[in-house]
Parts: structure tokens; sequence; C-alpha cells
């Protein structure tokens, strides 16, 4: 654990159950690779006057004046050199799913996809990173328009772009006091091996896959959520800790109310990355029929807590309660 991850858990002082778990998660889940956008955040230039400011799932480019046009979308993501290797056609696979889930968290529509991609001349892993991100872009209805290659590289790699459109913005800067925090998560599914990767997409039907993603934008559009976050390789307390920082607000959180499957360990869930997560924020007035609306598709989602001023997020389970992040003592991503 590097220095700044002991912000984390130094907060956990007491030896209560909830706390050894928050340690655990906090050492577990892909938190402290989300420090590592703080390195760069720092350095970036200001963005033109108008723009969305930087730091969401997606840049967000906004068309006409007053982005009468909506907004065009720009986000990349690029895979994990092991699951590229040992899981070439998965990795294929998620480097489209997650940059549209992107797309979809900021309430948008994905129009094409673009790759970057390494090998070091192994037909095999080439072959099925390929076939993966074929078969993604086919099942997920998004174009691959080009990229770029390299089969001569010491390594593979693999990222890929994606561009969208949103005609209404949901944005992780948009969550304020008194809002409701709902998780809304695609419990269909199971873990990807050994890893962490919670799959509900590979195996599910296309149309299916399709409508869900299409669930977000239409939250936009009938303002059903204001703020909104992709849960993430951080999990969905790491995920809540960047959508609060975002936004300059504080958040309590109560792990019973988190939708889980039965057969799985909260420790797991909390570290999990979800094919379909969402965290989003609502008014209790617009909460039964964002509620319905996920209801509808057979997706769970719940109020697992609600956004206050303090900038600390607090966790909760039965009559334990504990400070998991302090967003006044340290940053995370640098993104506010």
């Amino acid at each position: 654990m590097n220095s700044e991850m002991h912000v984390l858990s130094a907060a956990i002082t007491s030896t209560t159950e909830l706390d050894c778990l928050l340690q655990t998660v906090a050492q577990r889940s892909g938190i402290s690779l989300k420090q590592d956008i703080a390195a760069v955040s720092k350095r970036l230039a200001a963005l033109p006057a108008g723009w969305h400011a930087n730091g969401d799932d997606t840049a967000a480019i906004p068309l006409g004046v007053n982005a009468e046009q909506g907004y065009q979308l720009l986000a990349i993501e690029g895979m994990q050199g092991s699951l590229v290797t040992e899981q070439p056609w998965f990795a294929g696979w998620c480097a489209v799913m997650v940059n549209c889930s992107d797309i979809a968290a900021m309430g948008g529509r994905p129009t094409a996809v673009v790759d970057a991609l390494w090998c070091d001349g192994d037909s095999h892993i080439l072959a099925e990173l390929l076939r993966g991100m074929r078969d993604a872009a086919e099942h997920l209805g998004v174009p691959i328009v080009g990229g770029h290659t390299n089969l001569r590289s010491g390594e593979a790699n693999l990222a890929v772009s994606i561009l969208g459109h949103a005609n209404k913005l949901l944005s992780s800067f948009a969550a304020r006091p008194r809002h409701l925090l709902v998780a809304a998560i695609d419990q269909r599914g199971a873990f990807q091996g050994k890893s962490l990767n919670w799959n509900a997409a590979t195996r599910a039907p296309a149309q299916r896959l399709r409508g869900d993603l299409e669930l977000l934008p239409h939250i936009a559009e009938q303002e059903l959520a204001l703020a909104c976050k992709d849960i993430s390789q951080a999990g969905l307390l790491g995920t809540t800790i960047m959508l609060l920082e975002s936004s300059g607000c504080g958040a309590h959180v109560d792990l019973a109310a988190i939708p889980k499957p039965e057969d799985v360990a909260m420790e797991d869930w909390l570290c999990a990355f979800p094919s379909f997560g969402y965290l989003l924020t609502t008014t209790a007035e617009q909460l039964p029929q964002l509620l319905a609306t996920f209801k509808n598709r057979d997706i769970h989602a719940a109020v697992i807590g609600e956004i206050n001023s303090s900038r600390e997020m607090w966790v909760s389970q039965g009559e334990q309660r504990s400070l998991f992040y302090d967003l006044n003592e340290s940053e995370l991503t640098g993104f506010s």
C-alpha cells in the first residue's frame, strides 16, 4: 500500500467487523489505480470556455450555442496487460464494452470506435483480440471504423477510443446535498474466472444489452437522475469517492442496501467491476420512476445512501459506522 493509499485505511481506527471489511476493500479494489490519475490531472491545460470539465466518464464537447445540439462525447480505455495476454478474446470484448458503458454513463449513445493495437507477433493473441472486439461491436451495435496497428511490439497491448452523442448530460459533477444515491447493477452474471470482473454481458442477448444501455440516455432525457458514474475497477465504494470528489460533496452509504447476488460475498462485490453497473443521484420525487425504469428491464437498483456537503464518505453496516475516505484530507483523482 502506498503512502497516499494509507489515507484510506488510516481513517479506520477501531476493530469492528466493518472496519476490517473496509480495510480489505481499500487494499484489494482498484482504488489505488485511480490515484494515478492525479499525476495527470494537475498537468492538464484549461479547457475552452463553456466546455464540460475534465474528469467525467467521457469528455463532453458542447455542440452549438449553449449546447442546443447536445454534446459530442469522446473517451478511451486501455486494457490491463495481463488481461490482454491471458484472456485476449475477453480483453477485446471488454475494450469495446467499457467504452460503451462510459458513453451511457454520460447519458449518451455510442457512434463508433477506433482501436490502437500492439502485438509481438503472436498470431493467436492477435486473432483473439480482434475477434473479441468484433464480437462486442456487433453485439452492441457500434462499428469499428479504424485505428492504429503495430505487430512488431515487444508485448501485446490494446486501447480503444469511442465517439458518442448525448442530447442531455448525466455527469459526476452534478451530485448535490440531499440527492439520493442509487446503485443499479445487472446481477445476471458471474465473475470472469478468478478475476473481479463481473460478466453479465458476453452471454446476454444482443437486443437485451442494447436496450439496457439505452436506459441511461432515456434517464438523462427524462431527467430521472442528475449525476451518474459508471462503476469502474475502483469498485462501488471507490467509484462513489470519485463521484463525490467531482461534485465537492460527501455521502453516507449503507452496505445492507446495496443490490447484491445472494451467493457473492460482500467483500468481493464491493471490489467488483460489473459489466453493467452505475451510480446515480436523484431526488425523492424522481426516485420511484427511476427505480421502476431499471426494474422493468430486470436490473436491480436501490437507494444505497444520501449525498451531503461534508466531503467525507461514511459507510455503515447495521449499528457499525466508519469513515472510509475524507476528501478534505486527501484528493483521489484531482478532478473537482
